[in-house]
């Protein structure tokens, strides 16, 4: 494996590519496909501090090109400055489904540690797309597992309790949830 240089980041694009850039580089981008709309040197100092935080702050070597524009977008808005990063068209009556017990799965050994970080990634990925109804199934296989019993036992049922209060919470707090109905079975 290629080192990746310490003034770095690697952005993953949509098409699955992924690219290293430095923060200059980065810029050169965003200001060319600026039209004028935003002085450059103000887009300039924006970028360079997303970069910033994704880099140092959050200590992270890759990041999505929509993670990125995101967080500049919040980045030029505390300024009073508009830049809209991603325009999403809302789809009628969609219902995106997800498997509790893979995302279980995934956490392995390290259970509640990473599943709920993992869950709250997988809501908002989700909610990107703009669904009617957000569906998350295998609630009770998800809890047994999480709570490492055989049985359905009072430390099931709080776990499952905690899964349900857990996603609700980050569904309020998600900017990108309008109209979208939680299911959790």
């Amino acid at each position: 494996m290629i080192a990746l240089q310490s003034d770095c980041l690697i952005f993953q694009l949509t098409n699955g590519e992924s690219v290293p850039c430095s923060a200059e580089m980065i810029t050169v981008e965003i200001v060319g496909n600026a039209d004028n709309l935003i002085a450059p040197e103000t887009l300039r100092h924006a970028a360079a501090s997303v970069f910033h935080y994704f880099k140092i702050e959050l200590a992270r070597e890759t990041v999505t090109v929509g993670e990125f524009a995101q967080a500049l977008e919040k980045a030029l808005k505390g300024i009073g400055l508009t830049l809209f990063a991603e325009q999403v068209e809302p789809r009628t009556d969609q219902t995106l489904e997800t498997d509790l017990g893979i995302i279980a799965h995934e956490a392995a050994d390290s259970l509640e540690l990473f599943f709920f970080p993992r869950l709250r990634t997988e809501l908002r990925a989700k909610l990107r797309l703009a669904p009617r109804v957000l569906r998350f199934r295998g609630l009770r296989g998800c809890a047994k597992r999480l709570a490492g019993a055989r049985r359905w036992s009072a430390r099931c049922e709080q776990m499952q309790e905690r899964i349900v209060d857990y996603l609700r919470e980050c569904l309020v707090a998600e900017p990108a949830r309008q109209e979208c109905a939680l299911v959790v079975e």
